[in-house]
């Protein structure tokens, strides 16, 4: 099967390659901002840039949230930050995200078309897995981070489970992440923890912050 180079997307609107290596470096939290208005999900990029979340993500489920993702986008470039597309699951999904200018695309799972066709269009991959074939499929086709979902149900013990045959793979855990939970998920394996609603509480905010303050 043919090996793909994931890991760089290009003419993104900071104007530099970016990678899942450079976009998670030393900051353990994603920013995941889903079905909201555009005010509402650039408030919320900014929130998240404001404490170090490099790496922010909006789902293109319909045309509206793909018009969403080019607002965030925007924002982003003028602060020279990138913004990623979530549940690309299929080519016109991807159509969206390439059309806003997102740096990076995420999906539910893996479909090895839509990861070989998010490449090809200069955008990084970060496909969902669930057990160890999604792995070992995931990798195969060169796709290097991958996102463990839903990690709430897979549970912090998959993470520790799967270090053994796969240490080398990075994994982000999304779906029921918050600031409550998301210090067991990193001690039990996992690089980068994704969160959302978590930003408009400032209870959490505050506990996020505790959490990126080392990595600052």
């Amino acid at each position: 099967m043919a090996s793909v180079n994931t890991d760089r997307a290009t003419d993104t609107p900071t104007d530099k390659p970016t990678t899942f290596d450079e976009l998670f470096a030393g900051v353990p939290v994603m920013a995941i901002l889903r079905g909201m208005p555009a005010d509402k999900s650039v408030e919320l990029a900014v929130r998240a840039w404001d404490l170090g979340i490099e790496c922010v993500e909006v789902p293109v489920q319909t045309e509206e949230a793909a018009w969403v993702l080019g607002a965030v986008v925007a924002a982003g470039a003028e602060r020279g930050k990138p913004v990623g597309a979530g549940t690309v699951t299929t080519a016109e999904r991807l159509g969206w995200a390439v059309d806003a200018g997102a740096a990076f695309t995420v999906a539910p799972g893996l479909d090895v078309e839509v990861a070989r066709a998010s490449v090809a269009a200069g955008l990084p991959h970060l496909p969902g897995v669930a057990t160890a074939t999604d792995v070992q499929a995931a990798r195969a086709i060169g796709l290097t981070w991958l996102k463990a979902f839903p990690a709430s149900v897979l549970g912090v013990e998959w993470f520790r489970a799967m270090r053994g045959p796969f240490p080398e793979v990075p994994f982000v855990a999304t779906g029921g992440m918050d600031a409550g939970n998301a210090g067991a998920y990193l001690a039990g394996g996992a690089k980068v923890v994704a969160v959302g609603s978590a930003l408009e509480d400032p209870a959490q905010l505050s506990l996020l912050a505790e959490m990126l303050r080392p990595n600052r």
